[in-house]
């Protein structure tokens, strides 16, 4: 064959089937683009059906009113033993598979008595102040201890007046930041003086630390928290005074700088005991070893029964796992409710299941961690990268029904932290957390302060996005 003739040949079919490729190229693109089998339309009828009965039941806040029973969690407390009874047989009346307990050796710290503080001053008298003992705080000897007060701003401020330090009550008064938008940020900057600055007043002879509640508004009721010895320094007791106090206190020292300060506190550490993590779940039909967690913490701090903090997490993680199978979806991969012990004092909850051995055969896919307060939902956060986001974008029409706004990177958590560490995807429902901090760590985080219909939208955003990436994957 003539080479001008095969020319020819190759010409004619080149230009056949390049018009046929730019024709059906749309079609083969958006099928390779989107080769799930996952109906969304009919995906959004069953969750139209699905959330109508949700907000109807309302069954969330009866979940979080059963698991808010026992009153405060404390971590190791004959309260927090109640909680891990009746949460697991909550998730066994609901029907989850495979409920069960896995045991978890957890550290014991016990408030004792009331703590109390008096100011003594020759200018202003006696007053009584509202504190609390902070978590894992050692208490004062039975008699009290006084000592004059010496207010600090910052831990550069401490530096600078290291030589005044020795024998007094140091008095940290850092507010939040009103000016911060973001309540979560403000607390990061405040927190590290409650967390540590017991320690740090102790390097330089103070003999107790008085740190403002970590909260925006002016109060009478003190927040308490984990601080955190350096074993290198001498321990001393540490307490939370309410902000309002916290404000008269300062006043006050203007006035008089040599005020005393009686403290008695009665905390104590006390041996480890045994608790457990609580599990149920929804089994996966084609690739049960692939898992979506959903998880919370179990525990809380013993002056309220922790309702945003975090009973609410818990009861959204099982009503999402009960919208899910009331619904009739089953899903490809199982969906596993988590509700850790230990959250508060340190983790021990999650690194325990990250480390089971029974974990082997498992691949945790995404973890998700509701413990951000009982608001109405607003966004929704994932790690892994742009492709994780751009899956669930394809959501957005869907959640936005129920008050998803914003889909963006992130996500994380104490419990889930270990398991981000071996390569698991992290992701959360955000709410609602300007008031968060209203509550927090105080005897204001009642049941009253979760409103049932903004858990139960919380839930049904939950379920929806564990459901499809159960299907999906990830």
């Amino acid at each position: 064959m003539q080479l001008t003739s095969l020319v020819k040949i190759l010409k004619k079919y080149l230009l056949k089937y390049w018009i046929t490729f730019w024709l059906i190229w749309p079609v083969v693109f958006s099928l390779a683009a989107d080769d799930s089998s996952f109906d969304r339309q009919e995906f959004a009828r069953q969750v139209k059906k699905m959330a109508e009965a949700a907000l109807k039941e309302e069954k969330a806040y009866e979940f979080l009113k059963t698991l808010a029973l026992p009153g405060g969690r404390l971590t190791g407390s004959p309260a927090a033993a109640r909680a891990v009874a009746q949460a697991t047989d909550l998730m066994t009346q609901l029907g989850f598979d495979q409920v069960r307990q896995e045991p978890v050796e957890v550290n014991r710290w016990q408030r004792g008595q009331a703590e109390k503080a008096l100011v003594k001053s020759q200018k202003k008298g006696n007053h009584s102040l509202n504190i609390c003992a902070l978590g894992n705080s050692i208490g004062t000897p039975s008699r009290g201890l006084e000592a004059e007060v010496l207010e600090i701003h910052s831990f550069d401020e401490l530096e600078q007046f290291q030589q005044a330090v020795k024998g007094k009550i140091v008095f940290f008064n850092i507010p939040m930041d009103r000016t911060e938008a973001n309540p979560f940020a403000a607390y990061g900057r405040a927190v590290p003086y409650r967390t540590n600055g017991a320690s740090a007043a102790a390097r330089y002879g103070a003999v107790a630390v008085l740190v403002r509640s970590l909260t925006f508004r002016l109060d009478d009721f003190p927040h308490t928290g984990l601080m955190i010895y350096d074993e290198q320094i001498p321990r001393i007791p540490a307490a939370a005074i309410a902000t309002s106090q916290a404000e008269q206190l300062s006043q006050w020292l203007k006035e008089d700088p040599h005020l005393r300060v009686n403290l008695k506190m009665n905390s104590e550490q006390c041996p480890p005991v045994m608790s457990a993590n609580v599990l149920g779940q929804l089994t996966g039909e084609e690739k049960p070893e692939e898992i979506i967690l959903l998880g919370a913490h179990l525990d809380s701090w013993d002056l309220s029964p922790g309702a945003n903090d975090d009973a609410a997490g818990c009861a959204v993680a099982l009503e999402a796992l009960r919208l899910i199978k009331e619904a009739g979806w089953r899903p490809k991969r199982t969906i596993r409710a988590v509700l850790f012990m230990d959250e508060e004092f340190g983790g021990t909850g999650g690194r325990f299941y990250a480390a089971s051995a029974s974990r082997g055969s498992e691949k945790h896919l995404l973890a998700i961690e509701q413990d951000n307060g009982g608001g109405p939902p607003v966004g929704l956060v994932l790690g892994g990268g742009a492709k994780i986001i751009e899956k669930a974008e394809k959501l957005e029409g869907i959640l936005s029904q129920y008050g998803i706004n914003w889909i963006r990177p992130g996500g994380g958590g104490v419990d889930i932290g270990p398991l981000i560490q071996q390569g698991t995807i992290a992701g959360g429902v955000v709410p609602e957390t300007q008031r968060y901090f209203d509550f927090h760590h105080s005897a204001l985080d009642q049941l009253s302060s979760v409103h049932p219909r903004e858990i139960e939208l919380q839930a049904i955003v939950l379920a929806i996005v564990s459901y499809y990436f159960s299907q999906e994957g990830i």
